[in-house]
């Protein structure tokens, strides 16, 4: 089944077999739960919260078109599952994050990028992404680690494809800026 594309595979899921659902989730098991540690800053209770994210995939799987891509479509439920557990810890009382601080960038060991930077380049990157404000970490997360496409960014933010091209944009721009502050010319 590995040579099926993912709409394939939930075209099966969707037509009753319930088994190649465990396609999907060995497919995007490991980059969610990589989504929801940057997302969240945090690796607790990340398998729970994954877990629930395929539940509902699982649950509303007759609803995707599957003319679509899959992945915007799990990205999106993974991002609302996410953002309401943000809430659901403030409400609590717990105060998890500030919202600058609830999408930190460091690139996963396995990319190319991660292969060539050095840790030092990856370790100053990691601190000057922190640095900026959540909507525009979001989108360098989900382009450039990733590696979704503006409209698919789109999908998952809800938010038109100009914007997101304004805010990866604004973000390369600060990101910029950051950097000649710690290194003076």
């Amino acid at each position: 089944m590995t040579e099926l594309s993912d709409e394939e595979i939930v075209n099966s899921v969707q037509a009753g077999d319930t088994e190649a659902f465990g396609e999907l989730v060995a497919r995007f098991e490991a980059k969610l739960k990589r989504y929801a540690n940057k997302f969240l800053n945090t690796n607790h209770e990340i398998d729970d919260l994954v877990q629930d994210v395929f539940i509902k995939t699982y649950t509303n799987i007759q609803a995707f078109d599957t003319n679509q891509r899959f992945s915007p479509w799990i990205y999106r439920i993974a991002h609302n599952t996410f953002v309401n557990e943000l809430k659901r810890k403030e409400r609590a009382g717990f105060g998890l994050f500030a919202a600058d601080t609830i999408l930190p960038f460091l690139p996963a060991k396995e990319t190319a990028d991660g292969q060539v930077l050095t840790e030092e380049t990856v370790a100053e990157m990691d601190k000057l992404i922190k640095q900026l404000p959540a909507k525009y970490r979001e989108v360098i997360l989900l382009h450039y680690y990733e590696s979704f496409s503006y409209q698919e960014i789109s999908d998952v933010l809800q938010i038109p494809t100009t914007t997101v091209g304004v805010r990866l944009n604004r973000a390369r721009t600060n990101l910029r800026k950051l950097y000649q502050q710690t290194k003076p010319l």
